[in-house]
């Protein structure tokens, strides 16, 4: 008798839990967005976060050699680099060119980027980063450091700057090099 007592006591808590639980978002998202004191109202769509990707871009140096090695390597000013991101249909749905620096640094902001698929057209599995020229006429061949030929994929790398009613989610891509024209003759013997 009392082991249904308790069973029928657990049950009715539960309802209760369930029915506060069930309260309608528009009472509550209501709430916040009426208080004035809330600098960062609650976001309606995940699109509305700004996406950057950043990332460095080198030349090689044939002393080191490697097809993975940046050890030497020095920035390259004014190198373009391509973002590319496909839909989960593998369609292009966002292509542009960025340049470099004079450190070699490039900070993409992707600006029209859009998700129809929340986590299939995410960044980090819909983009890629690509080398697309050089400006020295002595590095200008495209090197597979962090596959630079066929896309260096992004990293998220915990990077996330919260400004007033914004927010930019920035990913990480290389480094990504080019290599010397030259560097078989150097080292012919």
């Amino acid at each position: 008798m009392a082991n249904n007592q308790i069973i029928i006591t657990i049950f009715i808590l539960l309802q209760l839990a369930f029915l506060k639980a069930n309260t309608t978002t528009h009472e509550v998202a209501s709430r916040y967005r009426d208080d004035p004191r809330d600098d960062y109202p609650p976001r309606d769509d995940i699109n509305t976060a700004r996406v950057v990707v950043e990332g460095k871009v080198y030349c090689e140096r044939c002393k080191y050699g490697g097809p993975w090695s940046l050890s030497g390597a020095q920035p390259i000013e004014a190198a373009r680099v391509s973002v590319i991101c496909k839909n989960y249909k593998r369609r292009l749905s966002y292509y542009k060119t960025y340049s470099t620096d004079n450190d070699g640094y490039f900070y993409a902001e992707l600006k029209g980027f859009r998700m129809s698929h929340y986590l299939l057209d995410h960044p980090l599995q819909s983009c890629r980063v690509k080398l697309v020229s050089s400006p020295l006429d002595h590095c200008n061949l495209i090197s597979n450091v962090n596959n630079g030929v066929g896309g260096s994929p992004l990293r998220f790398e915990n990077k996330v700057l919260f400004r007033r009613n914004t927010e930019t989610v920035i990913y990480a891509a290389g480094p990504l090099a080019f290599r010397p024209n030259d560097c078989y003759a150097q080292t012919a013997p």
